[in-house]
C-alpha cells in the first residue's frame, strides 16, 4: 500500500530504491558471470584459453554491477528514507528525506529516528535494505575482481585441463 501511494507529486519511495541496484546491479549484471564462471568449469565448455579470455570481460562486466550496486547502497544509506516527518525546529509534518541535508548523521544518533512518524520503523527498514546491498555488493566486488585476475592466469598461462 505504501509504495503504491508514490507518484510524481507525492515521492514515497526514495530515488535509491527505484534505481533498483540491488537487482540490476548485484541481480543481472553479477549473475552473467556467474554463468559464465559455473561453465568454465564444465567439461569441453570454456575450460581454454578463449573461453578464459571471455571470462575476464564477463567478470568485468559483474564489477560494474557491484560498484553500480554499491554506489546506489551508499547515497541510499547517507541520505535516509523518504517518510512523514517533524522536529523541534519543523513542527508540523511533512513527507521527505529529513536527514538528506541534516548537519548530524542519523546513522550515528538514533535519536533522529524518531523524527519519521510514517511508515513505521521506515528508518530501521531503510538501514537494514541498503546495508545487506553494501554487503552483498562488496562481496560481489571481491569475487569478480579474483575472477578478472583467474581468467587472465587462465588465459595466460592456460588451463589445467588432465591430457591422460
Amino acid at each position: 500500500m505504501y509504495a503504491s501511494e508514490d507518484n510524481e507529486e507525492n515521492p514515497r519511495l526514495t530515488d535509491e530504491v527505484k534505481y533498483m541496484g540491488g537487482l540490476i546491479g548485484g541481480g543481472i549484471m553479477v549473475i552473467i558471470p556467474a554463468i559464465h564462471i559455473h561453465l568454465t568449469s564444465a567439461k569441453n565448455c570454456c575450460a581454454n584459453r578463449c573461453g578464459m579470455f571471455l571470462s575476464i570481460g564477463f567478470a568485468g562486466l559483474g564489477v560494474l554491477g557491484a560498484i553500480f550496486s554499491l554506489s546506489v547502497a551508499s547515497v541510499g544509506l547517507s541520505n535516509g528514507p523518504v517518510c512523514q516527518w517533524s522536529n523541534t525546529e519543523s513542527p508540523t509534518p511533512s513527507w521527505g528525506r529529513p536527514f538528506l541535508n541534516s548537519t548530524d548523521s542519523y546513522l550515528n544518533n538514533k535519536g533522529m529516528w524518531d523524527w519519521c512518524m510514517v511508515p513505521e520503523n521506515v528508518v530501521v527498514f531503510n538501514v537494514t535494505l541498503f546495508s545487506t546491498l553494501l554487503v552483498a555488493a562488496v562481496l560481489e566486488l571481491i569475487l569478480c575482481a579474483i575472477q578478472m585476475v583467474n581468467g587472465l592466469f587462465g588465459c595466460i598461462c592456460g588451463t589445467c585441463t588432465d591430457k591422460v
